[in-house]
């Protein structure tokens, strides 16, 4: 299974999916299982670090249009200048963020919440180039986080429904401690629909614990390829 596939997505396969949004995964036969997200809300759809994919705006109409175009990590750019350029919506990063590549979108940048919606933005992590933010409706309970948990192979060891990035598996993320959400949806493998709150406190709670045996079966992996 290849790391990271580079050619366009000619089919995509749906995850994640609950009444207020879906998820996809682009290319289900990488490593990295790709996953990006669209978000249904009062001002529209919003579409979250998205890998494009062919036939992929037909999950987002059932929502209805788009409102915009939102990366949530300096690395996760993607294809959001595309799809932002396809429905004529901004491409919105936090306002934070240094590393910012010129876009033929229009780019935009917000603070505190997710324009007229009630996802109110977190600061996961903003050290040594890593600018990673997160999404929380308290009310709906859903959490989207970008890449410092997730339920890619790497991410996570057995038993583990969601896992911390190898990078922060020493320093788990302060600003998701404490949530109680409902769903946790993630940018590399599919969430954590129902009995989220207690896949995240597993996944936090027992990060650095855990970390020899990922660290351990993540050089496995790397020495059979």
């Amino acid at each position: 299974m290849p790391l990271k596939k580079s050619q366009p997505a000619t089919e995509y396969e749906e995850i994640d999916r609950w009444d207020e949004g879906v998820g996809w995964i682009a290319h289900p036969n990488e490593t990295m299982l790709r996953a990006s997200h669209a978000l249904d809300t009062a001002a529209g759809v919003w579409v979250v670090d998205p890998v494009d994919a062919q036939g992929v705006d037909d999950l987002f109409a059932e929502f209805g249009d788009v409102a915009g175009v939102v990366v949530l990590l300096n690395r996760h750019y993607r294809d959001a200048d595309e799809i932002a350029r396809r429905h004529d919506v901004p491409v919105y990063v936090p306002a934070w963020f240094d590393r910012v590549p010129e876009m033929a979108a229009d780019l935009r940048r917000f603070d505190t919440t997710l324009p007229d919606t009630d996802y109110r933005l977190l600061k996961v992590t903003d050290t040594f180039g890593w600018e990673e933010a997160a999404l929380y409706d308290d009310e709906a309970g859903t959490l989207v986080v970008s890449e410092s948990v997730g339920n890619a192979p790497y991410f996570t060891t057995p038993g583990e429904r969601l896992g911390v990035h190898p990078m922060m598996r020493l320093t788990p993320p302060s600003a998701l401690k404490g949530l109680r959400p409902e769903r946790v949806v993630v940018g590399h493998g599919r969430g954590a629909l129902d009995d989220a709150t207690r896949a995240l406190d597993d996944a936090l709670g027992g990060a650095r614990r855990k970390s020899p045996k990922l660290f351990a079966e993540n050089l496995r992996m790397v020495l059979r390829r």
